[in-house]
């Protein structure tokens, strides 16, 4: 059975996660923080970063955009990227901008956990501006359809929704619902699924 590292914080853990679930894969889901002294992550991925997907044979996929790509294609189930190449560049090009608002907020929260001192006002600010300019591109992109990519559920749909619940989880004061009333309702209709619910980020629990 494939296995899973990752913590319960990260949002490009939960994508691969969310993918789990809408492709009914199998898998252990073992925590590990890669920010941890002890940490695994390491001898699985030398970048030390999750998730890292281990294969029953324990070769490693690591980049959650590798990760995702690999599991669609290992089950005929929910197709979540096009076989067509226009279609699955349209879903990839949702996902790389979904990934760079997730980029953009994880720089932020690093920023802010430094030492006053070094700490750098100007990083955040750009960072955040990489964010705002990103979703009111999602926005635009969007419109009126119910999902990112025309009448049906794609990889699109899960990296724009975890980005956008990461922004939840660690920028709450950026009210991207007021501004982009269609992604509050693409939101509100992901996390009807259990993929999602199942998934919001949350800290662990002391051991």
């Amino acid at each position: 059975m494939m296995k899973l590292l990752g913590s319960l914080t990260s949002p490009f853990v939960r994508k691969a996660r969310i993918v789990l679930a809408e492709k009914k894969i199998d898998y252990t889901f073992e925590l590990d923080n890669p920010w941890d002294e002890n940490s695994r992550v390491p001898d699985a991925n030398p970048l030390g970063k999750v998730p890292v997907l281990v294969l029953e044979d324990d070769s490693t996929l690591f980049d959650s955009r590798v990760i995702v790509e690999f599991l669609d294609s290992v089950s005929p189930i929910s197709r979540l990227i096009p076989a067509d190449n226009r279609e699955k560049i349209e879903v990839k090009r949702w996902e790389a901008l979904a990934d760079g608002v997730l980029d953009a907020a994880v720089a932020v929260v690093l920023e802010r956990r430094r030492p006053a001192k070094q700490k750098s006002e100007a990083t955040i600010k750009r960072q955040m501006d990489k964010i705002e300019r990103g979703v009111a591109v999602m926005a635009r992109d969007l419109g009126d359809n119910p999902w990112c990519t025309g009448n049906a559920l794609t990889l699109a749909d899960i990296a724009c929704g975890v980005a956008l619940g990461y922004l939840d989880f660690r920028h709450g004061a950026f009210e991207w619902r007021v501004l982009h009333a269609n992604l509050a309702k693409l939101a509100a209709r992901l996390a009807e699924r259990p993929s999602f619910a199942d998934t919001v980020p949350r800290e662990a629990a002391p051991a």
